[in-house]
């Protein structure tokens, strides 16, 4: 349903929708009430007020007599439009002048600046979506990975905002029941089977933990992953990192401590980005330049999403590796990856040693061997069993959902107790209403300023 839009919102507003500097093509919009007409009076062309909607207009745009540049206008009359209201998208050449230029002309005329993220928010004040798909919105644009890509296409199409839906659809039936049952407080009437609310809660807090785990991976998703490799000197990590990216980006060198300082790079594996980081080898040094960088091994490693701990098969026994792996007192929550590398040299005794390892990867990273093992096993620890291939599972990448999702959780539990306490209707009617209620705020249809503010203000100008 839409909102009523506040007066400083019924502003006509301008904003350069394409990023700032030189390029081909800069696209200037406005939306607003004034749209149109702001736009005809600066445009030597056809008249735009008497023509339809999603039309395109060769012209030029005029400051009196002086013309500053020749255009393509895009009309867009609401509500089919972005925004919901009337629209006018400018493309002219992509000269920081003209669109400088065109901007203060349209501010002269009575437009307004944007502020940020004020047409999305405009979208949503007038119903064309609710506050969830608005954040996908900048998820969207913020996207740069095939998977980042598809779970925010997801979310902007409504697939977690009609799941959150049907969930708060489930609870409000029992939920005006149960206030039906307070203004018949003197009677002692039950109107809500209490049975069945037993077993939906049960249903539904399944539901919202499902959500709540898949938000970390969401969040892998939405940053991706900072994969540390340590380990010992020469035993491979270089080599390794240069194999993960399939380019010479580090040095290789059969001489111990090559690596002094941090090495990063990214790539995609599966649509997730992984940042991995090269470091110095672990080891006690006198030498000044090589101790700084097994310091800032040992710190780069408490910060890691993810530790590949890469050791020499032919020089680490099982029990010596226990001993390397626990030396890095890893905070609880970051999973290691044991690899063990050249396997091309290993005797078949020192390669039987790691075999029945669970936990381990074997490798030749000199000459690829076992690399597709490895980008599993990655992958494995990462999204572990929650990533439906098909995208058809919801994936929660936002903080505030995931805050939200939690505040529910914490209110159901209590509605949950309080039914096996039997606690009055007035207490399990306030539970329950406040779970519907954070719920509610995930998706906008409870909402206030201050939190639209804060949504708002982190997308881009002209979105």
């Amino acid at each position: 349903m839409a909102v009523a839009l506040p007066p400083s919102l019924s502003d006509t507003i301008v904003a350069l929708s394409t990023p700032p500097g030189a390029g081909a093509i800069a696209l200037v919009r406005l939306s607003g009430p004034n749209a149109i007409h702001l736009t005809d009076e600066v445009f030597a062309g056809k008249r735009l007020r008497d023509q339809p909607s999603h039309t395109l207009h060769v012209g030029t745009i005029r400051d009196g007599a002086r013309i500053i540049d020749e255009v393509v206008v895009s009309l867009f009359r609401g509500p089919h439009s972005y925004t919901r209201e009337d629209v006018v998208e400018i493309s002219t050449h992509g000269s920081d002048y003209i669109v400088q230029e065109l901007l203060g002309l349209l501010v002269r005329r009575g437009a307004r600046l944007a502020e940020a993220g004020e047409f999305t928010k405009r979208a949503f004040l007038h119903g064309a979506f609710d506050l969830a798909q608005a954040e996908a919105v900048a998820d969207l644009i913020a996207a740069d990975s095939a998977l980042s890509h598809q779970v925010a296409m997801r979310q902007m199409r409504g697939g977690f905002s009609q799941e959150l839906k049907d969930l708060r659809g489930r609870l409000v039936q029992f939920a005006a029941l149960l206030e039906l049952e307070l203004d018949f407080g003197e009677e002692d009437v039950e109107f809500a089977d209490r049975t069945g609310l037993v077993r939906l809660l049960e249903e539904v807090q399944a539901l919202v933990r499902r959500l709540l785990r898949s938000f970390e991976l969401g969040n892998v998703i939405k940053h991706g992953v900072t994969t540390v490799i340590a380990g010992r000197p020469n035993a491979g990590k270089s080599t390794l990192l240069n194999a993960l990216l399939n380019e010479e980006r580090a040095i290789v060198s059969a001489i111990a401590g090559t690596t002094r300082d941090l090495i990063e790079d990214e790539v995609s594996l599966d649509g997730i980005r992984f940042r991995f980081v090269d470091t110095a080898g672990l080891r006690d040094t006198t030498d000044v330049v090589e101790s700084i960088g097994v310091e800032r091994t040992l710190k780069r490693v408490q910060q890691a999403a993810l530790v590949i701990y890469l050791f020499d098969i032919t020089t680490t026994t099982p029990t010596n590796l226990q001993v390397e792996i626990e030396a890095l007192q890893l905070p609880v929550g970051i999973p290691l990856l044991a690899v063990g590398n050249k396997l091309d040299v290993a005797s078949d005794t020192e390669q039987a040693a790691y075999y029945k390892r669970p936990d381990t990867v074997l490798i030749a990273a000199s000459r690829g061997d076992g690399l597709d093992e490895l980008r599993e096993a990655l992958l494995t620890r990462v999204r572990g069993e929650g990533l439906d291939r098909t995208g058809s599972s919801t994936i929660v990448t936002n903080v505030r959902h995931a805050r939200s999702l939690e505040q529910a959780a914490l209110h159901l539990e209590a509605v949950v107790q309080g039914l096996a306490t039997g606690v009055g209707t007035e207490l399990l009617a306030a539970d329950l209403r406040h779970a519907l209620a954070t719920l509610g705020q995930i998706t906008g249809e409870i909402s206030n300023d201050d939190l639209l503010t804060s949504i708002f203000t982190q997308f881009c100008i002209g979105k």
